[in-house]
C-alpha cells in the first residue's frame, strides 16, 4: 500500500508541476490586466490557479512560524479574511500539497529558500465551524460529530498500514455523526497520534470561527450544554496532545478564561488590540488604493471607499479597510452594505433592542455620529450580556461595529476608558436598517408617525398600541410570568425608530436638560416650517399609584410644562403654537397617549 501511494504522490507532482507552469504562463499573459473578482472563493489553491485578484498575505506564514506559540487565538470581525488565510496555511503546510510551491511564486514568502523548503512538509487537519449555527444542543452536537465524522473519512486508506491495529481500527469506526460526548472530546486528538504514527510529523491544527457554535448556543439558550462539549474537545486536542506540533484558532470574539479555555494556559491571544499579525487580515489603505488602481478605477472614487469601508485600527495600525465591502465594490462598481449585510448580525440586534434605557441612550449617541465612553474587557463572558453594558460594547469592538478614538488610563490601576464611535459609514446605515426592522413588520409605526405630526391623537393611541401588541414582547427581557415586564425598553426603542426613521428632517433627541428638568423626548425640525414635537413617558404602576391611566398622561403633560420642556425650541425660534406635546402613559403592553 505504501508504494502504491508513492507511485501516486509522484504522479500527482509530475501533474502540479505542470499545472504550477500552466500558471506562471497565465499570470505573465495576463499581466497588465484587470483581475477576475471572485466571490465567495475562500480556497487559497483555487484563487492562485485562476490568477483572481488576491492582496499577498503570504508574510503572515513567516510571522506566526517565527513566532513558535504552540495555540494561537485571533480574532478578527466576520469576513476579514480569515478563512482564506487558513486555507493558506493549509495550502502551505500540509504534505496533501507537497510541491505545490507554484502557488506561492511571486508572492511574499517564496522570497527565501527556508520557506520554499518548509512547503508541503507537514500534516494538517483543517476544520472550520462556520456553518454550526442549529439552534438547540443536540442538532448542533450532531453537526460538529459530523464535521469529524467526514474528516475522518478522508484518511480511512490510512488504517489499512500493517503499523495500525485492530483496536485502532476499531476506535477510528466509533467516529461518526452519533458518538457520545466521550468520544468526540478526544477524536482530534486521536486522528493527531494517527497522523503522526503514519507520517513520523507532528500535527498543524487549524480551526477556523471556533466561536460561531458558542453565539448561536447564547442566543438559544444552550450556553452551558455545549461549553462542557467544547472545553472538553479543545483540553484534549490544544492542552494534552503529545502530537500536536502547532495549533490555531479563528473567530470573532476572545471568549472567557472561564468558560472554553479554562485549561488552556499554552494559548496566544491575538485580539484586534494586539500588534501582533496587524495587517495579516483586512485590507491596508495602501493595498486598497493600490487595487483600484490595478483594478482602473477613478482616482476620485478612493475617498468615497475610505468614507465607507475605513475605520479598523488593529494593533497600532489605523486605516484598515473592509476586505468584503472593499472586494464587492471593485467587482460590482456602486456602493453598499455588503459586509453589514451579510449574516451574523443577529445577536447584536438582539441585545441593543432587549438593552435598557441607559444602553438605548447611548446607542443614539453612537447613531448621531457622536462618541461614547465605556470600559472594555476583551476576554467577552456570554453570560454577562444581558445585563452588562461593558460586555455588550466590548463585543461590539470586537465585532467591528465600533473603533477607538482614544483611550484614557490616568491611574494604572483603573480601568482603561475608551472613547467609541461607529466604525464607519457602512455601519452607521446597518444599524439604521436594523432598528427599521424591529418595526417592519407592521405598518402601523408608520401611521403612527403620520397621526403624531397631524395632532391627531385618536388615530396616535390606535396605531401606537397596535406597535405594542405587535412588537412590546421583542424588547423585553422577561421570558417568565412572574418577571416584571419593562415597558421602558420598548419606548426606548421607540424612540431609535423614530431617530432612524426621521434623521433626514429631524433632529431626535432624548433625556436632555431643558428648561428645570429632563425631557423624555424632542424631535427637532431641520426645516423651521415643520412642527416639533416633545413626548413625556411615564409607566402607571397600581401598586404605587391611586389614579387611572388618564391621569398618568395628563400627569405627563404636566410635567412638560412645569419644567418648561419647550424652552429650548422656543429658543432656537420655533414659535410655541408648532410646537406639539404629547404625554404618554404606559401600563405593560397598553399605552394611552394625551395631547397638550
Amino acid at each position: 500500500m505504501a508504494a502504491i501511494l508513492k507511485t501516486v504522490f509522484k504522479c500527482r507532482n509530475i501533474a502540479t508541476e505542470k499545472t504550477g507552469a500552466c500558471l506562471e504562463q497565465r499570470v505573465s499573459m495576463r499581466q497588465g490586466m484587470k483581475k477576475t473578482i471572485a466571490i465567495g472563493i475562500q480556497d487559497f489553491g483555487k484563487l492562485r490557479e485562476r490568477n483572481c485578484f488576491y492582496i499577498d498575505k503570504t508574510a503572515f506564514i513567516r510571522e506566526w512560524w517565527d513566532n513558535e506559540d504552540e495555540v494561537t487565538l485571533i480574532t478578527r470581525p466576520r469576513r476579514f479574511g480569515k478563512t482564506l488565510n487558513m486555507s493558506m496555511l493549509e495550502y502551505f503546510f500540509s504534505n496533501k500539497y507537497e510541491n505545490r510551491g507554484d502557488l506561492f511564486q511571486t508572492l511574499d514568502i517564496w522570497k527565501e529558500k527556508k520557506y520554499q523548503d518548509l512547503q508541503g512538509t507537514y500534516p494538517v487537519i483543517f476544520l472550520s465551524f462556520a456553518g454550526v449555527k442549529q439552534t438547540d444542543y443536540e442538532k448542533t452536537k450532531y453537526v460538529i460529530n459530523k464535521l469529524f465524522e467526514d474528516l475522518y473519512n478522508e484518511y480511512h486508506w490510512m488504517l489499512q498500514e500493517k503499523i495500525f491495529t485492530d483496536t485502532d481500527r476499531k476506535d477510528f469506526g466509533r467516529v461518526s455523526a452519533e458518538m457520545p460526548e466521550q468520544v468526540a472530546a478526544g477524536c482530534l486528538k486521536k486522528l493527531c497520534e494517527w497522523l503522526y504514527r503514519y507520517y513520523g510529523k507532528k500535527v498543524i491544527v487549524l480551526l477556523d470561527e471556533y466561536d460561531t457554535p458558542m453565539q448561536e448556543a447564547y442566543i438559544c439558550g444552550v450556553w452551558d450544554e455545549l461549553t462542557s462539549y467544547i472545553r472538553a474537545l479543545f483540553n484534549n486536542t490544544f492542552k494534552t496532545n503529545p502530537y500536536l506540533e502547532r495549533g490555531i484558532m479563528t473567530g470573532i470574539t476572545r471568549m472567557s478564561k472561564e468558560s472554553i479555555f479554562s485549561d488552556l494556559n499554552n494559548l496566544r491571544v491575538v485580539t484586534t488590540t494586539s500588534n501582533l499579525y496587524e495587517m495579516a487580515f483586512g485590507f491596508t489603505e495602501k493595498e486598497v488604493f493600490a487595487a483600484m488602481d490595478d483594478q482602473q478605477v477613478p482616482p476620485a472614487e478612493k475617498e468615497k471607499v475610505k468614507y465607507w469601508y475605513d475605520g479598523f485600527t488593529f494593533g497600532k495600525i489605523p486605516d484598515i479597510y473592509n476586505p468584503w465591502s472593499v472586494t464587492m465594490y471593485l467587482e460590482e462598481g456602486v456602493f453598499d452594505t455588503y459586509w453589514a449585510n451579510t449574516s451574523g448580525n443577529g445577536l447584536v440586534s438582539k441585545l441593543i433592542r432587549e438593552g435598557d434605557k441607559e444602553l438605548k441612550t447611548e446607542f443614539e449617541k453612537l447613531l448621531k455620529g457622536e462618541c461614547i465612553e465605556a470600559e472594555m474587557d476583551e476576554q467577552i463572558i456570554f453570560t454577562q450580556l444581558s445585563d452588562n453594558r461593558t460586555a455588550i460594547w466590548s463585543l461590539l469592538l470586537a465585532s467591528g461595529y465600533l473603533k477607538v478614538e482614544s483611550i484614557q488610563q490616568e491611574v494604572p490601576e483603573d480601568p482603561a476608558v475608551y472613547r467609541l464611535r461607529l466604525t464607519n459609514f457602512e455601519v452607521k446605515r446597518m444599524f439604521h436598517r436594523m432598528v427599521k426592522g424591529w418595526f417592519d413588520g407592521t405598518f402601523a409605526f408608520h401611521e403612527f408617525v403620520t397621526s403624531m405630526f397631524r395632532g391627531d391623537v385618536r388615530g396616535m393611541n390606535h396605531y401606537m398600541n397596535r406597535v405594542a401588541l405587535n412588537t412590546f414582547s421583542c424588547f423585553d427581557t422577561g421570558k417568565k410570568p412572574s418577571e416584571k415586564k419593562e415597558p421602558e425598553r420598548f419606548y426606548h426603542g421607540f424612540v431609535l425608530g423614530l431617530l432612524v426613521d426621521k434623521a433626514n428632517q429631524y433632529m431626535v433627541k432624548s433625556n436632555r436638560e431643558s428648561g428645570f428638568g429632563r425631557y423624555d423626548v424632542v424631535m427637532e425640525p431641520k426645516d423651521g416650517k415643520d412642527p416639533a414635537v416633545i413626548m413625556e413617558f411615564k409607566v402607571f404602576d397600581k401598586e404605587d399609584e391611586e389614579s387611572c391611566l388618564e391621569d398618568t398622561a395628563k400627569n405627563a403633560l404636566l410635567q412638560i410644562e412645569e419644567k418648561k420642556y419647550a424652552a429650548d425650541l422656543i429658543q432656537r425660534g420655533i414659535p410655541e403654537e408648532r410646537i406639539l406635546k404629547y404625554g404618554f402613559a404606559f401600563e405593560g403592553e397598553k399605552c394611552l397617549i394625551r395631547k397638550g
